[in-house]
C-alpha cells in the first residue's frame, strides 16, 4: 500500500516535471522567434538607410573611428551586413532543435490559411500565393526605394567624371547604370537563401526545398536582368566617347576593377541561360556543371565591387559554403542499396538502411549519386517511407523516363547476380522543420499526377501511425485523387493499398480512392481485379558488405549551430591577422597605397582558412563519432508487402476507378465536404503544372473564411502545391 501511493506521488512528480519542462520549451522558443525577427528586421532597415545621405556620413564617420583598431573597418562591414543573417541561422538550428522534441498537434490551423492560397493562378512564373505575393511586392518597392533614393542623390550632385569628359546626359545614364549594379547587388545577398538545403533559413518558414528553388530562380534571374543593364549602359556610355577598348580591358589598381565586372557578368549570364528549363530538362549535365561557375563569378564579383561592399552578400555565401561543406562530408561515406522494388510500370523503389535514430518529416527529399553512373551528377528524390513506421529503413521511388534514370534501371534489371553491390552517395533527408499541414485540417483531398504520388505515400504512413499511437488527431476524411496514364501505372498505389486495408481492419477513418486513367478505355476491370493484375512488383536483394551498410545521417543542428559560429569567428580573427601583418599602414598623405585587389585577396584567404577550419572540426568530430558507435547488421529483409489480394479484392471495390477520362476536379473538390462533412478542407497537388492551376483557381475562388450563409457553414479550402521535380 505504501509502495502503491509513493508510485503515485512518484507519477504525479513526474508529470508536473514534464509540464513545466514543456512551458519553459515553448516560452524559449518564443523568445528564440522574437529575436530572429529583431535581427532580420534590424538587417533590412539598415538596406533600407543605406541609401540616404544621413547614413553615408555616419557610416564614414564610423569607419573612421574603427581604422586604427585591430580589425578595422573589415569588421565594422561585417558586423553589419553579414553578422545578422549568420545569427538568424545560428538561432534558427536551436529553433528547430527544441521544436522537433516538441509532440505534433494541429496549432495554428487557420493563421497560414490566407498566405498559402493562391492569389495569381496563370502567369509566367506559376501559381502564385497570397504570401509570395505581398513578400514579392515588398521586395520590389525595397528595390524601387533604393534606386530613387541613389539617384536623387546623383543627381543632387552633378559632378560628371572630367577624365571622361562626359555630357549630362551621358553622366546621367552612367549613374543610372551604377544604381542598377547596386539592385543586382541586393537580390545577390538573397539568392542563395533559398537553396541552403540543410540550412535553417528555408526550413524555420516552413518551405518544401523544390518550393524555394524557385524563389532562388526569381531572385536569380532579377540579378542577371539589372547586372545586364548594368553593364549595357556602361558599355554604351563608354563606346559613345569611343572609350571601349581603354575602359573595358581595365584592371585598375584602386577602385572598381572593370575587367572582373565584365567577366563576373559573362560567368552570370552562362549560368542563367544553361539554368533556363529548355536547357536545364535536355541537357542536364550541362547545366550542372556550368552552374558550379559560380566559384568564378563570386571571386570577380569581388575583385569588382571591393571588400566594402562584398560584405553586404558575404554572410549569404558563408552560410552557403558551410553547407555545402557539410553536405560534401556526409555524403563521403556510401552505403549499398539494400533492395530494390520494381514496378511493371518502369518505375524503382530504392531501399536504403538508414541509422534508427534519424527521424524525418514527411514530404522530405534526399538527394542521391550513383558513382557508378555519374560521380558528380546528383538527383532528388521524395521520401515515400514514414521515420516512424520505418524504423532502420528509408525509400524512394524513381520514375526511370531520362538518361541517368534509365541508367540506374538497366544496373537494377539487367543482371539476374542479386549478389552485386550497388553503393550509392545520400545527402539529406531535407524538409522544413513542421511539414505536417495535413494535419490541420477537418478533412484532407491529396491529388497526384502519375509519379506524384510519392509524397503522399509517406504522408499516408503517417497518418496511419498517428492513429495507432493516439498522439493526435488527424484529418477524419482523406480523398486521394491519382491520375495515371496507362493501367500499369496503377501499380504505383502498390505501397499505398496495405495502408487500406489496414484502416478496414482497424477501423481507421476512411481513406477513398479515385484513380483515372487517361489513356485507355476499359470498363470491364474492377478496382480489386486490377490490383491483383498489376501487384507483381518484383523485389531484388543486394549485398552490402563491402561497405558501410547505413547511410550517414545530417549533422546535428546544435552542432550545425556551433560550427557555423566558429567559422565566423575564425574568419574575422584572420582577416584582422592577414590585414595587420601584410598590409602597411597608409598614409593619408602618401600617394603610394596598396592595391585594393590585395585586399580582396586576403578576404578570400581568410574566407579558405575558416572554412578549412570548419572542415577539421566537423570530420573530428564526425570520426569520433563513428568511433564510439556500434557497428550494425543490416537486414537482408527488404521492405516488402506481402497481401492476399483474393482476400483483400473485396475491401478495394469501395475505391473507383475511371477510364479514358480526366477528372472534374472543381467538381471533386467541391462535393467532397458535402460527403465527408468536413468545414476546413486541405487540398495538397503534386502534379502537372496545368493540374496544379485548376485545383489553384478553385481554391483561390473557395478559400474565404468559414461563413455563415442560410445558417450553413461553407466549406473553407486551403492550397498546398508539392513539386516531384526541381
Amino acid at each position: 500500500m505504501k509502495r502503491s501511493f509513493f508510485s503515485a506521488v512518484d507519477i504525479c512528480l513526474w508529470k508536473k516535471c514534464e509540464e513545466t519542462n514543456k512551458a519553459m520549451t515553448s516560452t524559449i522558443m518564443l523568445v528564440l522567434k522574437a529575436l530572429m525577427i529583431l535581427i532580420f528586421a534590424t538587417w533590412v532597415c539598415v538596406w533600407l538607410l543605406k541609401p540616404t545621405e544621413t547614413w553615408s556620413k555616419s557610416w564614414h564617420t564610423a569607419e573612421e573611428s574603427v581604422r586604427t583598431t585591430f580589425f578595422g573597418y573589415n569588421g565594422l562591414n561585417f558586423l553589419v551586413y553579414s553578422v545578422p543573417l549568420i545569427v538568424v541561422a545560428i538561432i534558427g538550428f536551436v529553433h528547430i532543435h527544441l521544436k522537433d522534441g516538441e509532440p505534433r498537434s494541429r496549432r495554428m490551423r487557420f493563421s497560414i490559411t490566407t498566405l498559402s492560397n493562391p492569389v495569381i493562378v496563370h502567369s509566367p512564373v506559376g501559381t502564385v500565393s497570397g504570401g509570395e505575393l505581398l513578400v514579392g511586392a515588398l521586395f520590389f518597392l525595397f528595390l524601387a526605394w533604393t534606386f530613387y533614393a541613389h539617384i536623387s542623390n546623383d543627381f543632387k550632385k552633378m559632378e560628371p567624371v572630367k577624365s571622361m569628359k562626359l555630357n549630362l546626359w551621358q553622366f546621367k545614364l552612367m549613374k543610372i547604370g551604377t544604381r542598377f549594379g547596386l539592385l543586382a547587388e541586393a537580390c545577390l545577398a538573397l539568392l542563395l537563401l533559398p537553396i541552403l538545403r540543410g540550412m535553417a533559413l528555408f526550413r524555420l518558414l516552413g518551405l518544401q526545398f523544390e518550393a524555394s528553388v524557385r524563389y532562388h530562380v526569381w531572385l536569380g534571374t532579377s540579378m542577371i536582368f539589372f547586372s545586364t543593364l548594368h553593364g549595357l549602359s556602361m558599355l554604351f556610355v563608354w563606346g559613345v566617347k569611343n572609350r571601349i577598348l581603354d575602359e573595358a580591358g581595365l584592371w585598375q589598381r584602386t577602385g572598381r576593377i572593370y575587367l572582373a565586372g565584365e567577366i563576373a557578368l559573362v560567368t552570370g549570364l552562362v549560368i542563367w541561360i544553361t539554368s533556363l528549363p529548355q536547357v536545364r530538362r535536355r541537357q542536364f549535365e550541362l547545366f550542372y556543371y556550368t552552374h558550379h561557375l559560380y566559384v568564378i563569378f563570386f571571386i570577380y564579383f569581388l575583385f569588382h565591387v571591393g571588400d566594402r561592399h562584398f560584405y553586404m552578400v558575404f554572410g549569404g555565401i558563408l552560410l552557403f559554403a558551410l553547407d555545402k561543406l557539410l553536405r560534401i562530408i556526409q555524403s563521403r561515406v556510401e552505403t549499398c542499396v539494400l533492395s530494390a522494388r520494381i514496378f511493371p510500370c518502369h518505375v524503382l523503389e530504392l531501399i536504403l538502411r538508414k541509422p534508427l535514430g534519424l527521424k524525418y518529416n514527411p514530404t522530405s527529399v534526399i538527394f542521391m549519386k550513383v558513382p557508378s553512373i555519374s560521380k558528380f551528377q546528383w538527383h532528388p528524390f521524395s521520401v515515400t517511407s514514414s521515420s516512424n513506421v520505418d524504423k532502420d529503413t528509408i525509400s524512394v521511388m524513381i520514375r526511370c523516363d531520362g538518361e541517368w534514370t534509365s541508367s540506374l534501371y538497366n544496373m537494377i534489371t539487367g543482371d539476374a547476380d542479386q549478389s552485386k553491390c550497388i553503393p550509392v552517395a545520400v545527402e539529406g533527408p531535407y524538409g522544413p522543420a513542421d511539414s505536417n499541414n495535413f494535419l490541420r485540417y477537418d478533412s484532407l483531398i491529396l491529388v497526384a499526377g502519375g509519379i506524384g504520388i510519392t509524397p503522399f505515400i509517406s504522408i499516408l504512413q503517417e497518418i496511419l501511425y498517428i492513429h495507432g499511437s493516439k498522439k493526435n488527431s488527424f484529418p477524419s476524411n482523406i480523398q486521394l485523387i491519382c491520375v495515371v496514364k496507362k493501367s500499369q501505372d496503377i501499380s504505383l498505389l502498390n505501397p499505398v493499398w496495405p495502408i487500406l486495408l489496414n484502416q478496414n481492419h482497424e477501423q481507421v477513418n476512411p481513406i477513398k480512392i479515385k484513380v483515372f486513367v487517361t489513356q485507355e478505355q476499359r470498363s470491364s476491370n474492377t478496382m480489386g481485379e486490377l490490383v491483383n493484375e498489376f501487384s507483381q512488383v518484383h523485389t531484388v536483394d543486394f549485398n552490402t558488405k563491402f561497405s558501410s551498410s547505413t547511410m550517414p545521417e545530417p549533422e546535428n543542428l546544435l552542432w550545425m549551430a556551433t560550427i557555423v559560429g566558429f567559422s565566423s569567428i575564425v574568419f574575422l580573427i584572420m582577416l584582422g591577422c592577414l590585414n595587420r601583418t601584410i598590409l602597411h599602414n597608409e598614409d593619408k598623405a602618401s600617394e603610394k597605397k596598396n592595391p585594393t585587389w590585395v585586399t580582396d585577396l586576403l578576404l578570400i584567404c581568410s574566407f579558405a582558412i575558416s572554412i578549412t577550419c570548419a572542415t577539421l572540426a566537423t570530420v573530428i568530430m564526425r570520426w569520433r563519432k563513428m568511433k564510439n558507435e556500434i557497428p550494425e547488421n543490416p537486414s537482408k529483409q527488404a521492405k516488402e508487402v506481402e497481401l492476399s489480394w483474393l482476400e483483400a479484392r473485396g475491401d478495394l471495390e469501395q475505391h473507383e476507378i475511371h477510364y479514358g477520362q480526366r477528372p472534374n476536379l472543381e467538381d471533386i473538390i467541391s462535393k467532397f465536404p458535402i460527403q465527408s462533412g468536413g468545414s476546413d478542407v486541405g487540398v495538397i497537388v503534386c502534379g502537372p503544372e496545368s493540374m496544379k492551376e485548376s485545383v489553384a483557381s478553385f481554391c483561390r475562388q473557395n478559400s474565404q473564411s468559414l461563413k455563415r450563409s442560410a445558417n450553413k457553414r461553407k466549406p473553407n479550402f486551403s492550397f498546398h502545391t508539392l513539386n516531384f521535380a526541381l
